[in-house]
């Protein structure tokens, strides 16, 4: 019931817009037959028909060049890992290199170092011997009179002294050396340190874009990423720059050991021609002292020796001197014999055996007298150079005192050089490595 009202107005519709249209005015303009309209057509349907064709070529090498373009976007990204790795075990393989040749002139440096200031030790250890050579020479140049001889102990000091000062310009010259190389060695191990950083540097780069991928936040497109940084090198400049570096290293260790070498070669030989002078000059002081002690012995037994004959020709003299009184007295008697006989009268005044015997007395006694007169003056002239002998030899023992007093002085001061086993003189000792530098710290990857 509903559908048919409906209808009706539907078909109104129709008619009044169909009224309306043949009402309307005819549009203007060339219009086109059958045949056109149909060539058109056909004209369009093969135009759709070639895109088509062309959008399906496009379409398909689109596709060829997503998959080629994929696989080789993908490869590239492969080798680009694939070199990345490469390029990381390189630089971690010269790092190694590096660590360990810096390792190795890190203990040079100490060896190097320990050596110098066992020469400087050395050095110092000089200066002992050397100032209780002079206070040898010092001391026996308080020597007088007859005693200040030209011996071989002033002979062998002298040669010490001597020996002492060349040994210290020589040690001098291997301090002056060893620290030389110890520059070389730290701008070698500067280097190599260097060195090491930039590698432990590039190892982190690299690590970390190797790390990296498509889906990372951290990429983006970057200004101009191809260009040439300034300071590049060439991967043989590369590899040259670090090998030069411990080639350079490893030079520098060579001289250094051979330069300790003979350090230590040079203190030895110093060592022994030290303690072989040493022992000369002791055994020709010990020598001396001895020949010193003999001569004090032999003028002690000689002073005494002439003082007991000093006493017996004083005993002598005085009894020169008594006989001589008592043949003074006896010359008296026979002269006043004599003279009171010639107080005889006449011809008993005669020249009898009593008379020629007084005579003989007289003449006798003279004589006697004469002698001892004589031997006494002798005897008091060798008195006197015994005296005055003596006085010399006192003075001479004195000397000799003197002498042996600083020739014992001579002997403690040189006690210094003997160490506490009394044989070997202190000279060179070595030190312990008291520089206090630690090994190097490398790098953590």
């Amino acid at each position: 019931m509903t559908t048919k009202p409906a209808a009706r107005r539907h078909s109104l519709n129709i008619l009044e817009l169909r009224s309306r249209m043949s009402s309307l005015p005819a549009k203007p303009g060339l219009r086109l037959g059958v045949p056109e309209w149909s060539s058109n057509n056909r004209l369009l349907s093969a135009t759709a028909q070639h895109e088509r064709v062309i959008s399906n070529l496009i379409r398909q090498e689109g596709r060829s060049l997503r998959n080629d373009t994929s696989c080789q976007t993908s490869w590239d990204e492969r080798d680009t890992s694939r070199r990345l790795s490469d390029r990381i075990w390189d630089v971690a393989r010269w790092r190694e290199a590096l660590e360990a040749c810096a390792q190795k002139v890190d203990e040079e440096m100490e060896a190097l170092t320990l050596c110098k200031e066992q020469s400087e030790q050395a050095l110092a250890a000089t200066a002992t011997p050397l100032e209780v050579s002079t206070e040898c020479l010092r001391l026996r140049e308080g020597r007088r009179g007859c005693e200040l001889v030209v011996d071989p102990v002033d002979e062998q000091l002298k040669k010490e002294v001597e020996l002492i000062g060349r040994v210290q310009q020589v040690l001098q010259q291997h301090i002056d050396k060893a620290f030389e190389q110890l520059c070389v060695l730290q701008e070698a191990r500067h280097q190599l340190t260097s060195d090491l950083q930039n590698k432990t540097d590039t190892l982190d780069i690299d690590m970390s874009c190797l790390s990296l991928t498509t889906k990372s936040p951290q990429i983006s497109l970057k200004i101009n990423p191809t260009r040439i940084p300034s300071g590049s090198s060439t991967p043989q400049e590369w590899h040259q720059f670090s090998q030069y570096n411990v080639a350079h290293a490893q030079e520098a260790m060579d001289v250094s050991q051979q330069l300790r070498e003979d350090m230590s070669l040079t203190r030895a030989q110093l060592q022994n021609q030290l303690e072989a002078q040493w022992r000369a000059t002791e055994f020709a002081l010990r020598k001396r002292n001895h020949h010193e002690e003999q001569a004090r012995e032999e003028l002690e037994w000689q002073i005494k020796k002439t003082e007991d004959e000093m006493t017996e020709m004083e005993n002598d003299v005085q009894g020169l001197d008594a006989d001589l009184q008592a043949k003074s007295a006896s010359l008296k008697l026979a002269h006043t014999r004599l003279e009171n006989r010639t107080n005889r009268p006449g011809m008993d005044l005669c020249r009898d055996e009593v008379q020629h015997g007084l005579v003989n007395e007289v003449h006798q006694l003279e004589a006697t007298i004469l002698a001892l007169k004589q031997k006494l003056s002798e005897a008091q002239h060798s008195l006197q150079k015994m005296k005055l002998h003596h006085y010399h030899m006192l003075q001479d023992l004195s000397t000799k005192k003197e002498v042996l007093n600083l020739e014992q002085r001579s002997m403690n001061t040189r006690n210094h050089l003997t160490s506490d086993t009394g044989k070997t003189p202190v000279l060179l000792v070595p030190l312990a490595n008291s520089s206090g530098r630690s090994n190097l710290q490398l790098l953590a990857e």
